[in-house]
């Protein structure tokens, strides 16, 4: 992945460039908040991991910033921070709309963690938003066409990009609609029984 470095202490930023490299990722690095909001404009990044404190603006700051955007791509936020991880801070970053929260000093298996959880979110995100968007479906039989032109039932085109299960039912207006005239239908179908005839002996 490529991944948005945002921290200001030039060692600290040069230190987390080292540890996504390691783990295998490109990065784009800035040294605060207004920059880091800069680069965003240009460069396709899905994961910011970013300093908490830093000139102008922050790192609680920038990820505001992220979340106040719409129409876009969803981006995986992570606060690194000298911090301790208070109860207190941890609602704060969240309120912000922050993902994860890591501790400083930096420690690579855990955010190698962090990032493969990461990973995994965005490509649900994604999956949600394609979903979301404009898909080619029948008028008639409402089956859905996938990318490889073949035509299969809403149902499996979902639970395959998913891994959703469905339960079947009937809505009011359907059951109004439908369900209550076919009732009615079968039970003016069925012959009346021939009331019973008193003997008389």
């Amino acid at each position: 992945m490529k991944i948005l470095a945002v921290e200001d202490d030039p060692v600290a930023r040069a230190v987390l460039r080292q540890a996504l490299r390691r783990l295998g990722h490109d990065t784009v690095e800035a040294g605060d908040g207004d920059e880091a909001w800069v680069r965003l404009q240009t460069e396709p990044v899905r994961v910011v991991v970013s300093d908490w404190m830093m000139p102008k603006a922050d790192g609680l700051d920038l990820c505001r910033r992220i979340r106040a955007r719409t129409g876009m791509e969803y981006i995986y936020f992570i606060l690194l921070t000298s911090r301790d991880a208070t109860a207190e801070n941890q609602t704060a970053a969240a309120d912000a709309g922050v993902d994860d929260f890591l501790t400083k000093p930096l420690d690579l298996p855990e955010l190698w963690t962090r990032l493969r959880v990461a990973e995994r979110i965005l490509k649900y995100t994604t999956q949600v938003r394609q979903l979301e968007e404009m898909l080619p479906i029948c008028s008639y039989c409402k089956k859905i066409r996938d990318d490889q032109n073949y035509w299969q039932q809403l149902e499996g085109y979902i639970s395959e990009r998913t891994g959703s299960d469905f339960s079947h039912s009937v809505c009011p207006d359907c059951y109004t609609r439908v369900v209550l005239p076919q009732v009615e239908q079968l039970k003016a179908a069925q012959p009346r029984a021939t009331p019973a005839v008193e003997r008389k002996h």
